[in-house]
Formats: structure tokens, C-alpha cells, sequence
């Protein structure tokens, strides 16, 4: 019993004695720390990141150093800091991202880097950091990105770009983000939005594009991202001629599926300037439909081609959108209501028909009928008149009677 306890009280001893030394440093100046969270933030000094950051216990999870005029991030910066969790350097003056500087942070969930002034960050720079889910680049100097910059953040769930001179994004951009669910691209320059750009992205619910330089978005750029459910498109020059129609579409089916899309207005032409695209209606476009004729037609298909950019060029996709007013099964239904429709009409008519026939013949019958039993009556009475003749000779006595017998058919002076 004795010999175990002093084992116990050995190891003990041990695990303070093999402690690290620098879980036992003090909170830096200037600096709030509790338990695990250490707040650096608003130090008001142009204070070297390195000098803070040796002074930090290395057990911290949550780091904020914030607001410090901090200029540049060493590569291997923070790897002691195995278990940081959360860190923020937003509001600095850093200019770049070298790679390296987020090694041995696997373990790290939020990084805000917001608010500096980043005009270039290397493919590698985030590298390590498999298990982020928050990463915040937004409000900095951004013009381009690297196309493998978030290859390797397949746990990221929202990625906020905002506010930076964004001018175009590769199609592959945000290739192997599967678990993405909030993206903002809002208040840069983009002009257009690549074709499988939203490829993958199975789980994005929010998209933001709102002041942005857009003057037209392609259906086919949104329909990969089937979860999407809050689209922004405010700020926007957009163009509501006719290649706008399968968009308008689009966003009908969104807002009719339970979404939401904020206002979208037009900037051109000038009859729908300021006119919001989702309420805009469908007479308006009535003129794109001849148009769409016309590039069905048999010359286009012998291999003529439509402008790029004409209001054909549009059309052809106007009947492949999910509009409900052009649904198939509206079609079908509509159609079958109309036949149906007919078919009622062609038999009442020929009821109508019918009945009007059988009343002028039983009305014909009728009369008929009426005529025949008048000349039956008239011939009745004829007998009855000689019969009355036969019975007068009986009236009267002896001679005179039979005498008289013609008074009734002769004048009273042949009678006397």
C-alpha cells in the first residue's frame, strides 16, 4: 500500500516537473486573459506580433489581437499554439499572407483576418488548417486569388470575401468546399459570375452579390447550388433586355420554392429603369418572342449563327426554364381543361339541335292530329241532322200530321 502511493505522488511530481514552461506565463501587458481566452486587441501601440505572441501561455484556444498596426505575420508565427482555436487579426495594416504562417493550428475553427489591407495571399497560406470553418478575408485589397487558395478547407462552412477589389473568380475557385453554406462576394467588382462557379456547393444556402459590377447572371451559374435559399442582387447595373428573362425565371421558381431574393433593379433599358426584375411582368418581354421564332427558324438551324449577345441568343432557353406559368404540366393541364371545354360545347350544340328537331315534329303531329279529329266531328254530325228528319213525320194526329210532314223541309204556302 505504501510502495503504490509513492508511485502515485511520483507521477505526480513528474507531470509538474515535465509541465511546459509556457503554460505558466504571465498575460502579457496590456492584454486581458481568462482561463483559455486571451483578448490582445487595442493595444495602441505599433507593437510587433512576435513580442506578443512570446509572452502568451500556450494552452490558449482564443486568441484576439485585433486593432495592433501589426504589418506582417512570420511563417511559423503560431506553431506553438497547437490548440488555438479561434484568432483574429482584424484591423491590422497586414499587406500580406505568406505561407507558413498558420502551421500546426489544425485544430483551428475562425480565422478573421477582416480589415487589413491583404493585396496578395499565397496558395499555401492556409495549408494546415483542415478543420477551419470560419475564415473572414473581407474589407481588404484583394484583386486576386489564387485558384488552390481554399483547396484545402473542405470543413469550411462560410467564407466572407467582402469588400475587396475582387475583378474575376477561376470556375474552380471553390472547388472541394462541400460543406460551404454562407459566401459573400458582395462590394467587389466582379463583371460576371463563371459557369461552374457554384459547382459542388451542394450546401450553400446564402449567397451575397450584392455592388457588384453585374449587368447580367446566366441560370445556369446558380442552378448547381440546389440548398440556395437567400440570394442578394442589390447594387447591381443590371440589364433587363432579354437575356435577363430565364434569370427572372429563376428567381420566380426561388421565391415560389419558399426563398427569399431581394430587390434586383433594372438599370437598362430606359423604360425599366429603377423597375425591380422579380415584379416586372411578362408583357413587358412580349417583343423577345418573335425573336425567339426567328432563331428556331430553318435558316439558323442550316448553320447560320445568331449575334452573340442579340436578343435570340437568349431565347432559346426561354421554354427550358422553371417558370410555373410555363411548366409542363400547366401546359398539359390547361390543354386537357380546353378539350374537355370543347367537347361540351359541340354536345350541348348538337342536343340543342336535336330537341328543336323532336319539338317542330311533335308540334307538326300535333296539328295534324287537331285536323283530322275537327273532319271526324263534322262528318259525326251530318247522321244526327237525318235522323231528326226521320222522327218528325211522327208528330201530329191522323191526317194533318202526315200532311205536314214536309212543312219543316218546304215553305208554309206549299204545306196549306
Amino acid at each position: 500500500m505504501q510502495t503504490r502511493l509513492n508511485i502515485i505522488i511520483s507521477s505526480g511530481l513528474l507531470m509538474t516537473l515535465l509541465r511546459p514552461c509556457g503554460a505558466s506565463r504571465s498575460c502579457p501587458s496590456g492584454c486581458s486573459c481568462n482561463v483559455n481566452h486571451t483578448d490582445c486587441s487595442d493595444l495602441n501601440q505599433l507593437a510587433s506580433l512576435d513580442s506578443i505572441l512570446d509572452q502568451l501561455p500556450f494552452d490558449t484556444s482564443y486568441l484576439n489581437l485585433s486593432n495592433n498596426n501589426s504589418t506582417t505575420v512570420e511563417p511559423g508565427s503560431f506553431s506553438n499554439f497547437s490548440g488555438l482555436l479561434h484568432l483574429d487579426l482584424s484591423r491590422n495594416l497586414l499587406s500580406s499572407i505568406n505561407s507558413g504562417c498558420f502551421s500546426n493550428l489544425s485544430r483551428l475553427l475562425h480565422l478573421d483576418l477582416s480589415r487589413n489591407l491583404l493585396s496578395s495571399v499565397f496558395a499555401s497560406s492556409f495549408s494546415h488548417l483542415n478543420n477551419l470553418e470560419v475564415l473572414d478575408l473581407s474589407e481588404n485589397l484583394l484583386v486576386r486569388l489564387p485558384v488552390n487558395l481554399f483547396s484545402d478547407l473542405g470543413s469550411l462552412t462560410e467564407l466572407a470575401l467582402r469588400d475587396n477589389k475582387l475583378k474575376e473568380l477561376n470556375p474552380d475557385q471553390f472547388k472541394g468546399l462541400t460543406e460551404l453554406r454562407r459566401l459573400d462576394l458582395s462590394l467587389n467588382s466582379l463583371s460576371s459570375v463563371p459557369t461552374h462557379l457554384l459547382d459542388g456547393l451542394q450546401n450553400l444556402v446564402w449567397l451575397s452579390l450584392m455592388g457588384n459590377r453585374l449587368r447580367t447572371l446566366q441560370q445556369t451559374s446558380l442552378e448547381p447550388a440546389t440548398a440556395l435559399r437567400h440570394l442578394l442582387l442589390e447594387g447591381n447595373p443590371w440589364n433587363c433586355n432579354c437575356n435577363v428573362i430565364p434569370l427572372k425565371h429563376w428567381l420566380e421558381w426561388i421565391i415560389y420554392t419558399g426563398g427569399s431574393v431581394d430587390s434586383a433593379n433594372c438599370s437598362f433599358p430606359a423604360n425599366l429603369h429603377g423597375k425591380d426584375l422579380r415584379i416586372i411582368p411578362m408583357e413587358m418581354f412580349r417583343h423577345c418572342y418573335p425573336l425567339y421564332l426567328e432563331s428556331r427558324s430553318p435558316t439558323a438551324a442550316e448553320g447560320h449563327q445568331v449575334p452573340v449577345g442579340s436578343a435570340g441568343d437568349c431565347m432559346p432557353q426561354r421554354y427550358r426554364s422553371v417558370s410555373v406559368r410555363r411548366a409542363t404540366a400547366t401546359v398539359v393541364v390547361a390543354g386537357v381543361v380546353c378539350g374537355v371545354v370543347c367537347v361540351m360545347m359541340v354536345v350541348t350544340a348538337t342536343y340543342g339541335c336535336i330537341y328543336a328537331i323532336l319539338m317542330a315534329h311533335g308540334q307538326q303531329q300535333l296539328t295534324e292530329g287537331n285536323s283530322q279529329q275537327q273532319q271526324l266531328l263534322m262528318v259525326a254530325k251530318e247522321p244526327e241532322q237525318d235522323e231528326k228528319e226521320d222522327l218528325m213525320p211522327t208528330i201530329g194526329k191522323g191526317a194533318q200530321a202526315t200532311d205536314c210532314v214536309g212543312w219543316i223541309a218546304f215553305p208554309p204556302e206549299v204545306c196549306v
